[in-house]
């Protein structure tokens, strides 16, 4: 079997994707420029410089990746695409854990320059929004809070909390949900009435992400389920997953009615890449991941998406600043701009009983007593 090493470099935000590569860029460029010659000027090169690093990387994988024929305008040989769609899928399923080395670095430079700069700990679920916050919050000026984001599911993320390694977990929860709900049994144990507050990120839509046209015509689960639709799922602990069980038992379905309900991505934009490249029909996941890959999306329910954190910590100089800029017009605007969630309300701290109508105190579970430390410097 053909051995292909590709070195990467990693990107400042904004960026199409977090890692970059020369080979791929140079692909993806002439894809949509449709000649050499564009894609030179589209990505500020010559045309000889351009010409050459084909050259050079058709010599190294032993294949064409450009059909060479004269008087025609430059074509993607078959290996080609092939070789941007495996790189896309994993692109898509890297680029959380990547991120999460990059505001590692990010943090270590911050601390570097002033030891004094406040750093939040975040383990949040897999959500662009998490990504545009860490972001945001860290452009503040004299304001800035650097967010050392980990992305994790939304399970993980509360036990992150509970167990002192985070001082903020980011999870979503179906907005409708009742007391016998799945997210009631998930989340109510992880959860402490006394000690936990909730600081709204505002709401998302959660929906079926498919192909552009929406060619199966697919309006709900039980569409999904009756037509055989290909579906691609989230991993067990996701909150998109909890969500999904709640979902199928409004609709009385049960995993043997999804054709391909075992099939797995780890994150809201490797389920829209996986039905980009037509590797499934359709996928639940948020509007923003369907937008950016020019899919279609057709929503279903919406979620409070919500940061927890201990009631103590709302004191704190940095929590009071993220929750500042929470409100602020130019956070609704990078909202806006990411599509699909309503930040009415964002930065509003409540208790855990106001924002999840199906919690219930007298069945609580109390998370544990106090963290022993929370990662706030």
């Amino acid at each position: 079997m053909q051995r292909i090493q590709l070195h990467y470099t990693l990107q400042e935000a904004p960026s199409s994707s977090v890692i970059h590569h020369p080979l791929l860029a140079l692909l993806e460029s002439i894809a949509q420029e449709g000649s050499i010659s564009g894609a030179a000027r589209a990505l500020r090169l010559s045309y000889r410089h351009v010409w050459g690093s084909l050259k050079k990387w058709e010599n190294q994988l032993g294949r064409e990746v450009i059909l060479w024929g004269k008087g025609h305008t430059a074509q993607l040989s078959p290996f080609g695409p092939r070789l941007l769609l495996t790189e896309r899928q994993a692109q898509a399923r890297l680029a959380p854990h990547i991120e999460a080395i990059q505001a590692e670095l990010e943090r270590s430079f911050a601390l570097s320059y002033d030891e004094r700069t406040p750093v939040l700990s975040l383990h949040a679920s897999y959500d662009s929004a998490y990504s545009v916050l860490r972001q945001f919050a860290s452009m503040q000026g004299p304001l800035a809070v650097h967010l050392d984001l980990t992305p994790c599911v939304s399970v993980d993320a509360l036990r992150a909390l509970n167990e002192g390694r985070a001082a903020l977990a980011g999870f979503h929860v179906l907005e409708a949900a009742g007391k016998h709900s799945m997210s009631a049994h998930i989340y109510q144990p992880l959860l402490d009435v006394v000690q936990h507050r909730c600081i709204s990120l505002g709401r998302r839509a959660q929906g079926l992400i498919v192909a552009a046209g929406n060619p199966l015509q697919l309006r709900s689960l039980q569409d999904v389920a009756q037509r055989k639709a290909q579906f691609v799922n989230r991993p067990l602990g996701t909150g998109t997953r909890v969500v999904l069980a709640d979902l199928m038992a409004q609709s009385h379905l049960h995993p043997e009615d999804i054709v391909g309900f075992d099939d797995e991505e780890p994150s809201h934009n490797a389920i829209a890449q996986a039905v980009a490249q037509g590797q499934a029909d359709v996928g639940l996941g948020i509007a923003s991941a369907a937008l950016a890959k020019g899919l279609d999306f057709v929503a279903l329910c919406q979620e409070h998406d919500l940061l927890v954190c201990y009631a103590k910590l709302l004191q704190h100089p940095a929590m009071q600043a993220l929750c500042s800029m929470l409100r602020s017009a130019a956070w609704h605007q990078s909202m806006q701009a990411l599509g699909g969630h309503d930040c009415t309300g964002s930065g509003d701290v409540s208790l855990l009983h106001e924002r999840l109508p199906w919690w219930s105190k007298s069945c609580s579970h109390h998370a544990q007593d106090q963290a022993q430390s929370i990662d706030i410097t």
